[in-house]
């Protein structure tokens, strides 16, 4: 078995009782030694606004604003983490004012905790590169109704888990209710089973899941990091002391 199968085989054997273990609660420590003067706003391109422009990473995220922003903030997030889900709604409005300054651009890459929270990175990618935040924030807003659906019915996503590699990910998909989920946000019941019978994806998603984590030390989520370095915060008030003592405003 190759190192890649059995990274993936390692999220799939995982518990189906959400991974909560590696979702870190709040922490409001900031990182005292990021300073800088404020920092100018950058205007978009003509007829934009910067939380327009996404691109997906080299590295398998997704990013949104200017790609040349002084200040580069990375969120290593699940989609099964409630305390990412409940970072999502408390940063919304305070990241997409930063990003639209021009002066923060906002990149946010998966951690892979369990076999539904790739299912649903997985359906986060079929839509554009645009949609990828807004899927993902949807998932959050909605995923104490996501999980009770899954516990209401364990028998069929164990069921799902295990069949083969280019049918399991529809499975648990249908197991938890997310193909009508995704097809009343934009992505079609179709366009999500094209998506979902590519095991290869979920192979290089929980490879760039697991690699990463190892070599940045993330060992739980939500993990920020801003111009390369780890921020020992992960609550918005925390994340924003930072950004503000680097410079934006």
């Amino acid at each position: 078995m190759t190192m890649l199968r059995k990274a993936t085989f390692a999220a799939l054997a995982a518990p189906l009782v959400l991974a909560l273990a590696a979702c870190g609660s709040g922490n409001d420590e900031t990182a005292a030694d990021v300073a800088g003067d404020p920092i100018d706003p950058v205007a978009a391109p003509e007829g934009q606004q910067w939380m327009e422009v996404a691109v997906e990473t080299e590295e398998g995220g997704y990013r949104i604003g200017n790609p040349d922003a002084p200040l580069k903030l990375l969120e290593f997030a699940s989609l099964t983490c409630p305390h990412c889900a409940d970072f999502a709604e408390e940063a919304r409005a305070g990241i997409d004012a930063y990003v639209n300054d021009g002066t923060v651009s906002y990149e946010l890459r998966n951690q892979i905790h369990d076999p539904l929270d790739l299912t649903m990175s997985m359906l986060t990618r079929c839509g554009t590169v645009e949609s990828f935040h807004p899927l993902s924030n949807q998932v959050w807003d909605n995923l104490q109704e996501i999980v009770g659906a899954v516990q209401a019915n364990p028998e069929a996503l164990n069921k799902a888990v295990q069949a083969p590699a280019e049918q399991r990910y529809e499975k648990i998909a249908e197991a938890a209710g997310l193909l009508d989920f995704f097809a009343a946000r934009g992505i079609s019941r179709d366009q999500a089973k094209e998506c979902l019978a590519q095991p290869e994806m979920a192979e290089q998603i929980v490879e760039e899941s697991n690699t990463q984590s190892e070599e940045m030390d993330v060992t739980g989520t939500p993990t920020f990091f801003l111009n390369g370095r780890k921020l020992d915060g992960n609550t918005w008030a925390a994340i924003e002391a930072d950004l503000q003592q680097a410079g934006a405003r």
